[in-house]
């Protein structure tokens, strides 16, 4: 009967460490997201394109006069690039985790 409490014991051990490889994986991912967002962000209100703040901003204000005020560099960078950008961050998280574990 004892042999039986400590394998459902070590049972329980893997699903934790199960848990908190999947729990590092997602935090990871996240991180490099959000540090690629960031990087992304400051380049492009240096370049004068809209970002996604600049653009709800615009949206609060202007309301649906936005669409027209906003320029095509920026509906590309909104819709195309900034997605593009973000899937490059969790590009980068999946192998960083993989390069860890």
């Amino acid at each position: 009967m004892g042999s039986f409490f400590v394998f459902i014991y070590r049972k329980s051990l893997f699903h934790i460490y199960l848990y908190f490889k999947a729990m590092v994986k997602i935090y990871i991912i996240g991180l490099c997201i959000l540090i690629i967002a960031i990087i992304a962000n400051a380049i492009v209100v240096r370049l004068g394109i809209a970002s996604w703040y600049g653009f709800i901003n615009l949206l609060n204000e202007e309301g649906i006069k936005t669409f027209r005020i906003i320029s095509i560099i920026d509906y590309l960078w909104l819709f195309l690039g900034y997605p593009l950008v973000l899937g490059f961050g969790y590009v980068v998280g999946i192998r960083l985790y993989n390069l860890i574990f």
